[in-house]
C-alpha cells in the first residue's frame, strides 16, 4: 500500500490483463456483525481487509466475540444473542460508517454501558435519523457532542414493540440496513414492523441486506420499499460457512478503465459477475451505456473500449450511489456532457462527494454544474486539460476515481494526495493498477543519484523512493551481485572470464524488497555489503561486456509510478534523460568516518586512515576508467552532504523534485 504523502500518476497510455478484486465492504462487515450475534461458529471467507473492517473486527473482539484470522479468512465464535458481560466498553469507529450504524443499532437493542466514538469526519456524518428510530423503540442513547451526529453513549433499553418503527429512508439506506439487523434480536414473540418515511434511497444495499439477513437465517417480508417485516420467533442461525463477493463498487474503477483504455485486449475482473447481489454491479449497464464492450461470466467481466469517445448520459443514479462517482470522471472522456441525478446520500457519505467531485474536475480543467442532488459535468478537449493535484478529502473513492484522469489526451501526470486513504476499502488499489496499466517509458519518471562510493547515494536514493512511492534501484548492488554470482560459479574476476560473467549478468535473477536484496531465493544483502564485495564490484563494472550486459536489466528497473535510481553513471550513462539528476559529495575524510561507524557497529576491525586511503584509492580508479568514469552529468545539481542529515538531504531532493512537476 502506498504510504507517501502524495502519488503522482504519470500520463497512461493503454490497459489489459486481469486483476482480482478485493470482498465487498458492505459485505464484508454486515457477515462479521451477523456472525457475531450468531450462536456458535461461522467461517467467513474472502474477506475484505481493509480499514472499515478491522474497525468491526476490533469492535467484536471488544464485545468478547471469539476471532481468529488466517489470510482472508476470518472464523467468528458469536455472542448467541447475549453479551458476554456488563463492563462499560469504548469503541472507536474511525470513519467506518458500515460499522458504526449497524453496531449502534445491535448494542443499543442489546443494551449496556456503550461509547461509540470515531474520526473528525464521523462525528459530521448524520446518525440522527436512526436514533430517533431506536429511541421510539425504548432504546437509551444519549449525543456527546452534537445532537444528531456521533459520538454517542448507549444504555439498557426499555423495549416498546407494540407499534411500527418508523425511520427516513432518504438520508442513508444504512440506518433502515441497520435496524434490519439488530431488531431480530428483539422479535422473539411478536413481529416487528419498520416504516420508512419519504423515499428509499440506494434500494441496492438493502437488497444486500435482505439476502445476507436470509443466509442468516432471518426472512424479511417487505411490502415494496416501505413496510418491512420481520417476523415473530426470528433468531440468527449460523450459515457455518460463508463467502464474500468481490467488491463491485471496486469493480466500477476497472470497467472504466476498460473503457477507457483497452483499446486492444481487455481488461478482465475476476472476483464478480453480473449476477452480483451487489447493486453496483449495475454501474456496468451505465457504463456500457457511454460506450463500454462489456462481457461477463460466472464471477468474472471483461472490459474493452468500444465507442470512443465515450457518449454523454443523463442517469438516475440512486440505484448505484457509490459506483456512479466513477461516471463523473468517465464523463471528462465523453463527446457531451453527463448528468447524475438523485445522488442527495452524496452529501453524508466520508465528504461531500458532490462538492468534492465538481472542485477536483475542475481542477482538471473542466466545466462542471452541481445542486442538491445532482452533478453535470462537460467533456474535456485535449487542449483544456491542466495539471492538478487532486485533493482526496480522506476519501478512498474520490483517490479511485482521479486515477482515471492520468489517461487524459493531454499526457500530463495527475497527483493524487493522500494515496493511502484507498485502504479504507482497497489497501492495494493502485498497485493493482499499475500492474494492468501501461505508459510510454519517457512518461515514466526517473531521479538519477550519482556520487562516489561511501558518499551515502544509497541511503538517500532509498528514502527518497520511499518518500515517493517509485521503485528502487541501486545499480551498484547490480555489480557486486554479478561478482558474488561469478565467484560462486568458481568465475575469476578479469578480462579472461569478461563474456562467461556477462552472460551471467544478462540472466541475473535479482530483486529488491526494501532494504533487502535477493538473488532468486537468497537473500544476499549482507553478503554484497562487505568491504571485499565492494572491490570485486569495481572489479567487473571495469569489464565493457558486463557493463552492457547489465544496461538492459538496469533500464527494466523503469516501471509504472517511477524510478529511484542510485550508482555511477545513472545519470551520464544509463538515464542520460532523467528529469532530475543529483551528484551526491562528501569529503573523503567524512565518508571515511561513516564507513568507519558502519564497520565498527558491524564488528569489524578497521582504521579510519586504511578506510581514507581505500576511499581516495577507489575515487581515482573510478574517475580515471576508459568506460563511463564516475563524474557528475551535465545537467545534474550537486549536493554535499559533508555536513547534513540525512533528513535535510532527503528534504533537498524532494524539493528539487517538486520544483520540476506542473501542479
Amino acid at each position: 500500500m502506498f504510504s507517501t504523502e502524495f502519488l503522482d500518476l504519470p500520463p497512461l497510455q493503454s490497459a489489459s490483463g486481469t486483476i482480482t478484486l478485493p470482498g465487498s465492504k458492505s459485505i464484508s462487515n454486515r457477515v462479521l456483525l451477523l456472525s457475531a450475534l450468531c450462536q456458535g461458529t461461522t467461517v467467513v471467507h474472502d474477506i475484505l481487509d481493509s480499514d472499515d473492517t478491522r474497525v468491526m473486527l476490533a469492535a467484536l473482539r471488544q464485545l468478547g466475540c471469539g476471532v481468529n484470522e488466517a489470510g482472508t479468512t476470518v472464523t467468528i465464535t458469536g455472542l448467541g444473542g447475549q453479551l458476554q458481560h456488563t463492563q462499560p466498553i469504548e469503541f472507536f469507529m474511525g470513519n467506518a460508517g458500515t460499522a458504526m450504524r449497524p453496531l449502534t443499532a445491535a448494542l443499543a437493542v442489546l443494551g449496556g454501558d456503550f461509547t461509540l466514538k470515531g474520526v473528525a469526519r464521523m462525528h459530521e456524518r448524520p446518525i440522527g435519523d436512526l436514533v430517533d428510530a431506536l429511541r421510539l423503540l425504548g432504546c437509551h442513547i444519549e449525543y456527546l457532542g452534537n445532537d444528531g451526529f456521533p459520538p454517542l453513549r448507549i444504555g439498557k433499553p426499555t423495549l416498546k414493540l407494540d407499534q411500527p418503527i418508523q425511520v427516513r429512508g432518504d438520508v442513508s439506506s444504512q440506518f433502515l440496513t441497520a435496524l434490519l439487523m439488530a431488531l431480530p434480536l428483539a422479535a422473539k414473540n411478536r413481529a416487528i414492523v419498520i416504516e420508512v418515511v419519504g423515499e428509499l434511497i440506494s434500494k441496492p444495499y438493502i437488497d444486500i441486506t435482505l439476502n445476507l439477513l436470509e443466509r442468516f437465517g432471518i426472512q424479511v417480508q417487505r411490502d415494496g420499499w416501505q413496510r418491512f417485516t420481520i417476523p415473530a420467533g426470528s433468531s440468527y442461525q449460523s450459515p457455518k460457512t460463508i463467502h464474500v463477493e468481490a467488491d463491485a463498487s471496486s469493480a466500477s474503477y476497472f470497467i472504466a478503465l476498460g473503457a477507457i483504455a483497452a483499446d486492444g485486449p481487455p481488461v478482465r475482473i475476476q472476483g464478480v459477475g453480473a449476477d452480483s447481489i451487489q447493486g453496483d454491479i449495475r454501474f456496468m449497464d451505465a457504463a456500457a451505456q457511454m460506450g463500454a464492450q462489456i462481457t461477463s461470466g460466472p464471477n468474472w467481466l471483461e472490459v474493452r473500449r468500444g465507442a470512443w469517445p465515450l457518449k454523454g448520459i443523463e442517469l438516475d443514479c440512486n440505484h448505484i450511489p457509490d459506483a456512479a462517482m466513477t461516471l463523473a470522471v468517465m464523463a471528462l472522456y465523453a463527446d457531451s456532457p453527463t448528468t447524475l441525478r438523485n445522488i442527495a446520500s452524496w452529501r453524508v457519505k466520508e465528504t461531500d462527494r458532490i462538492h468534492a467531485m465538481a472542485t477536483e474536475c475542475r481542477k482538471l480543467g473542466a466545466q462542471v454544474e452541481e445542486s442538491a442532488d445532482w452533478l453535470k459535468v462537460y467533456p474535456l478537449p485535449k487542449n483544456q486539460w491542466k495539471p492538478a493535484s487532486i485533493h482526496t478529502y480522506d476519501d478512498h473513492r474520490v483517490a479511485m476515481c482521479f486515477s482515471l484522469a492520468a489517461f487524459n489526451a493531454a499526457h500530463i501526470p495527475v497527483r493524487i494526495e493522500d494515496p493511502k486513504c484507498v485502504a479504507k476499502t482497497f489497501p492495494d488499489y493502485f498497485e493493482a493498477l499499475f500492474s494492468i496499466t501501461r505508459a510510454d517509458t519517457p512518461h515514466i519518471p526517473v531521479i538519477c543519484i550519482d556520487g562516489p562510493t561511501a558518499s551515502g547515494k544509497g541511503t538517500l536514493a532509498s528514502r527518497v523512493a520511499q518518500a515517493l512511492g517509485y521503485h528502487y534501484l541501486d545499480s551498484g548492488a547490480l555489480y557486486r551481485i554479478t561478482a558474488l554470482a561469478a565467484i560462486q560459479t568458481g568465475l575469476q574476476l578479469d578480462a579472461a572470464h569478461e563474456n562467461t560473467i556477462a552472460d551471467l549478468a544478462r540472466t541475473l535473477p535479482v530483486r529488491f524488497e526494501g532494504e533487502s536484496v535477493w538473488l532468486g531465493s537468497q537473500d544476499v544483502s549482507d553478503a554484497i555489503r562487505t568491504e571485499e564485495a565492494g572491490m570485486n564490484a569495481s572489479k567487473v563494472s571495469v569489464l565493457p561486456a558486463v557493463r552492457t550486459a547489465l544496461v538492459a536489466l538496469q533500464h527494466s528497473f523503469q516501471r509504472l509510478p517511477g524510478l529511484l535510481a542510485d550508482g555511477r553513471d545513472m545519470g551520464t550513462v544509463i538515464f542520460p534523460h532523467a528529469p532530475l539528476k543529483v551528484y551526491l559529495t562528501a569529503s573523503a575524510a567524512q565518508r571515511a568516518e561513516r564507513r568507519h561507524k558502519q564497520l565498527i557497529s558491524k564488528g569489524i576491525s578497521t582504521t579510519l586512515d586504511s578506510l581514507r586511503a581505500d576511499l581516495e584509492a577507489r575515487d581515482a580508479r573510478d574517475s580515471n576508467r576508459s568506460v563511463a568514469p564516475l563524474k557528475p552529468a551535465q545537467d545534474a545539481l550537486q549536493l554535499d552532504n559533508s555536513q547534513l542529515s540525512i533528513e535535510a538531504s532527503v528534504d533537498q531532493v524532494l524539493a528539487w523534485w517538486r520544483a520540476k512537476q506542473p501542479f
